[in-house]
């Protein structure tokens, strides 16, 4: 599909489930791989991303099966990867790329991942450095791009302090952790996405969470078991925002999961005296999960910046699109990593929004929509990234006149039947 239009909506309501997390599915994908045993997966995300993640276990060895949304995995062990006869395709998937490389980092082999074209734009040189510490070999394309090409070997465990806020860098020095000699540390400045410890942990691995510290101890046998993956609050974070916007509307998003360290875009939008309520608050698997109330509500706005954003970083670009309906204006500070996703997620927001007639101040790590602005009808990019098309489709229900989306079905790479579930919930 080349395009898709997004009318006016007059109001969204009622009960609803939505995709899948993809980021628990990939970690629990990959660690069953290297566990002893079988491990059952339930309400696997059915993503595009999720995908190359099961096609490139395959490709070393691992036997899955899939059926519907449950998916099996016949452990290998924790050193029982294979060397894979072909390139290992990551398509779209920056997770599947550098957390799988911590799991071959410590696998006597030789193994190249590659990707599509905006992957292979994506810096690897963030998970380069550890794995070297490490002991294993790396080399990239310009020393930090794919086609990445890694040569395990025996590894020695390594005191490493993240650079930058990277639940994937910290996640692919702690898979890599497992298979070395000695305890390795993670220290974490500004604590991050926390899914990798707590899968770990539930497959039996000797880790240990400190204040801004992450222990594992290298060795040790993992256990498969059963698992349920709530929904993805990221996904969720789309219908949020549309319900606060489009007038009348009311919505309750079931069994969403509620990570605190995934749960700011909520906490935020409370501050902002949003009508959001959580239910039916639960621990399973490790892994909080709840219901998700939202009233269509005007929210006041605010700066937002610091610890906040490994946080939102995925719902940065929805909230910029709900700046537009705020009393003050939401500014973002602090988040240059936009600008290395799937796209140049501050420049494909500020061009889009100015599409469709607002205003907007972008700055290198950030921007400002101005509040109190109406949005006009008009056309806009996805840029092949599947976050900013579903904020423009949320901008589309509530802007003056039709939104065309170009190159919609980027969706898929996190949110397959996005658009169809939008269609259900809206009048």
């Amino acid at each position: 599909m080349d395009r898709l239009e997004i009318k006016p909506a007059q109001r969204l309501s009622g009960v609803t489930s939505v995709a899948a997390d993809k980021s628990i599915s990939h970690r629990l994908a990959m660690i069953a791989a290297v566990a002893e045993g079988v491990t059952t997966i339930h309400n696997f995300a059915e993503s595009v991303d999720c995908q190359s993640t099961l096609e490139c276990l395959r490709n070393l060895g691992v036997h899955v099966e899939r059926d519907g949304s449950t998916v099996t995995i016949h452990g290998r062990g924790l050193h029982g990867l294979e060397r894979s006869s072909r390139v290992l395709d990551a398509g779209n998937s920056g997770t599947t790329v550098r957390l799988m490389s911590g799991l071959l980092a410590g696998s006597p082999f030789e193994t190249t991942f590659v990707g599509d074209e905006s992957l292979s734009r994506r810096p690897m040189k963030r998970i380069i450095e550890p794995l070297r510490q490490f002991g294993a070999a790396i080399e990239a394309r310009d020393g930090n791009y794919l086609p990445l090409r890694i040569r395990g070997s025996n590894l020695d465990a390594i005191n490493f302090t993240l650079p930058i806020p990277s639940a994937q860098v910290k996640s692919c020095v702690l898979l890599a952790g497992l298979q070395a000699r000695g305890v390795t540390k993670v220290h974490e400045p500004v604590v991050s996405r926390n899914h990798t410890e707590i899968a770990l942990a539930q497959f039996g691995a000797r880790i240990r969470n400190m204040a801004n510290t992450i222990e594992v101890k290298g060795g040790g046998t993992l256990r498969g078991k059963e698992f349920s993956v709530p929904g993805d609050p990221s996904a969720a974070a789309f219908f949020i925002a549309a319900a606060l916007a489009v007038p009348n509307s009311g919505l309750r998003l079931t069994g969403i999961g509620l990570n605190p360290t995934r749960t700011g875009y909520i906490s935020l939008l409370v501050k902002m005296q949003a009508r959001v309520a959580i239910t039916r608050l639960s621990v399973v698997n490790g892994e909080s999960i709840g219901d998700v109330g939202v009233e269509a509500s005007e929210i006041e706005g605010m700066d937002i910046g610091g610890s906040w954003i490994p946080n939102i970083i995925d719902e940065i670009p929805v909230l910029a699109v709900l700046g537009t309906r705020s009393q003050n204006g939401i500014r973002i500070r602090d988040a240059a990593e936009l600008r290395a996703k799937e796209s140049d997620r501050i420049h494909s927001v500020a061009k889009n929004l100015r599409a469709l007639g607002a205003d907007v101040e972008e700055y290198p790590d950030g921007l400002f929509v101005p509040g109190g602005q109406r949005l006009h009808g008009g056309v806009v990019d996805s840029f092949g990234d599947h976050r900013i098309a579903m904020a423009f489709a949320v901008a589309g229900l509530f802007a003056d006149g039709p939104v065309a989306i170009q190159n919609p079905d980027c969706v898929n790479i996190s949110f397959p039947g996005f658009f169809d579930l939008l269609s259900r919930v809206r009048e």
